[in-house]
């Protein structure tokens, strides 16, 4: 395999696995988040863990397919050493993540304050609006629909002529 063959290979494999990444992110899209988001992390390690296949030539292939035909086909000895590439990049991204939640945690915590303090102040508001409408005093308003307004003149040298029903 020619080095254009390698790059060309890793490049269809880089978008088959961005669109796996998709279909996934579509599947787990009706999950509770806190079970959404470690599952799309899992994924993304399995599809994105690469693991070195031979040492000499510094080849590297997903460690997926590598563990898949080391499994099923018994060619190989790479299968533990691409599970060891999946533990150490899991690690490294569930350590990640759980930086990430930790420092959305009192982000989302802070919002979640503000925004029952808008609720209350709004139904504050609402309360003071009741309660001012429940004093004003009971009167036909200017733009009250049950009016009796004299219907609208014509204009002249309209030649047509409506019958009154």
């Amino acid at each position: 395999m020619t080095e254009n063959d390698y790059t060309l290979a890793w490049g269809l494999y880089a978008v088959a696995a961005l669109g796996c990444l998709l279909v996934g992110f579509k599947l787990t899209g009706w999950m509770w988040r806190w079970l959404r988001e470690p599952l799309r992390v899992l994924l993304a390690v399995l599809l994105l863990t690469p693991t070195i296949v031979d040492p000499v030539k510094e080849s590297f292939a997903p460690a997926i397919a590598i563990t898949a035909l080391d499994v099923a086909f018994k060619v190989g000895n790479n299968a533990w050493r691409a599970v060891s590439d999946f533990a150490m990049y899991g690690m490294i991204a569930f350590g990640l993540y759980l930086l990430f939640v930790l420092v959305r945690w009192p982000l989302e915590k802070r919002a979640r304050e503000r925004r029952a303090q808008a609720e209350a102040a709004a139904r504050r508001q609402a309360s003071e609006d009741d309660e001012l409408a429940a004093q004003a005093p009971l009167a036909a308003e200017r733009r009250d629909r049950y009016r009796d307004d004299p219907p609208p003149v014509a204009p002249p040298g309209n030649g047509r002529v409506e019958p009154r029903l």
